[in-house]
């Protein structure tokens, strides 16, 4: 039986794709540039589609018709963070892309996700239209990959102890309970000093 464990989620930066345009670009353009064409990523996508599906998702490739740069997202992560609603800001985001097919490098949409998640549109616009935490943000994905993270999702728990890939949630609860049980060994291994 496992133990109960507060935890808290923090979502970080991490730029699949960096070298995205911060305008953003066509699907196709970003589909052959990473795949080589867009017809040979048309297998992946049937893939990704069936196995969203098995989990009740949707992946509706056919309707994304922009690849964004994701800075804009993450900043509006960070914002909504702010009173609590980070993890309801990335649903948010996740539902827009990739089963609605909206353009996340439209302020407007952003604006529109911002209001969907109870934040005030008119200071998210003047936000977005600012550089008010871009540095923020490239510095924190800039880190995770100087940390090792080569790809997403990547959980990290306690900043102690990581796992890559999606994972089942059973797993993600015994790797919260070894750290939450191992914290202290597990500091003496990285030469951190023990609580106080």
């Amino acid at each position: 039986m496992k133990s109960n464990i507060p935890v808290e989620v923090r979502f970080q930066p991490y730029f699949l794709n960096p070298w995205v345009p911060r305008a953003g670009m066509s699907r196709a353009d970003y589909l052959t540039a990473k795949f080589g064409s867009v017809e040979r990523y048309a297998g992946i996508a049937a893939r990704v589609t069936a196995a969203a599906a098995a989990e009740g998702l949707v992946y509706a490739a056919d309707k994304i018709k922009r690849q964004p740069n994701t800075l804009d997202c993450h900043r509006l992560i960070l914002w909504a963070g702010n009173d609590g609603h980070s993890a309801r800001m990335k649903q948010r985001l996740m539902d827009l892309y990739f089963t609605e097919g909206g353009d996340l490098s439209d302020p407007n949409v952003l604006v529109q996700a911002a209001r969907d998640c109870s934040m005030d549109g008119d200071q998210v616009r003047q936000m977005l239209a600012s550089d008010a935490d871009v540095a923020r943000i490239e510095q924190e994905a800039d880190a995770a990959k100087t940390a090792g993270i080569d790809g997403v999702p990547a959980f990290i728990f306690g900043g102690l102890a990581m796992i890559s890939g999606a994972q089942p949630p059973e797993m993600l609860a015994d790797a919260i309970e070894q750290v939450a049980n191992n914290r202290e060994r597990l500091l003496a291994e990285q030469g951190a000093p023990p609580p106080a």
